[in-house]
């Protein structure tokens, strides 16, 4: 396993990597840390800046503390634990990444979504999944308001297992997947129509 020690908040620590290795940062880190990440696992022992795991493709990325705005964003692959909290914008054009969040996001998270899961245990801030096409989010806890064009929707047994997966995988033990309410898209803005113009 790789140490990076003493970060001190800078940019940029670990992207690119494209090798099956583990990464422990020793500290908090700045923005776009592990963004493109391809097959390594990276745990940072502290807090993330913006853009966490940006366009990660495959791996892990778990950051102890919490993160900034835009964590996760247009992720193809592979999973991003937040073990404190999550800013505004959390998983932003996600693109089947799975994102798990011990606390609470921001608001517009989700926004623009197109797949993959967003798992929040604790709240969700303004405007979850505005514009949202096909990911599917899971909360635990109250959503402060829904976007444009997301709906909540019945959770069915194949959500209530996909769910305990990810749990599991995030390391989650004592939550149960009928505690959380899934959202996802009414799928009425895919196609523009003068009768929705005020929804845009």
């Amino acid at each position: 396993a790789w140490e990076v020690l003493n970060p001190k908040g800078s940019h940029s620590v670990a992207v690119g990597v494209d090798q099956p290795v583990a990464i422990d940062v020793r500290g908090s880190v700045g923005y776009y840390c592990g963004g493109m990440n391809s097959g390594s696992t990276i745990t940072v022992h502290g807090s993330a800046g913006p853009g966490v795991g940006e366009n990660m493709m495959s791996g892990s990325i778990t950051i102890k503390g919490d993160a900034s705005q835009y964590a996760g964003a247009t992720g193809k692959g592979g999973l991003l634990v937040i073990e404190g909290n999550a800013s505004s914008r959390c998983g932003i054009s996600m693109k089947g990444i799975d994102i798990v969040v011990h606390g609470n996001i921001g608001h517009m998270s989700a926004f623009m979504a197109q797949s993959g899961n967003l798992v929040v245990l604790g709240d969700a801030g303004d405007a979850l999944g505005d514009s949202i096409y096909e990911a599917r989010l899971f909360v635990r806890g109250k959503v402060e308001s829904l976007g444009a064009d997301c709906i909540a929707k019945e959770m069915r047994t194949e959500h209530l297992e996909l769910l305990q997966g990810l749990l599991d995988r995030a390391g989650i033990t004592g939550v149960k997947p009928s505690e959380f309410k899934r959202y996802g898209s009414a799928r009425t803005l895919y196609n523009f129509n003068i009768d929705n113009a005020d929804a845009y």
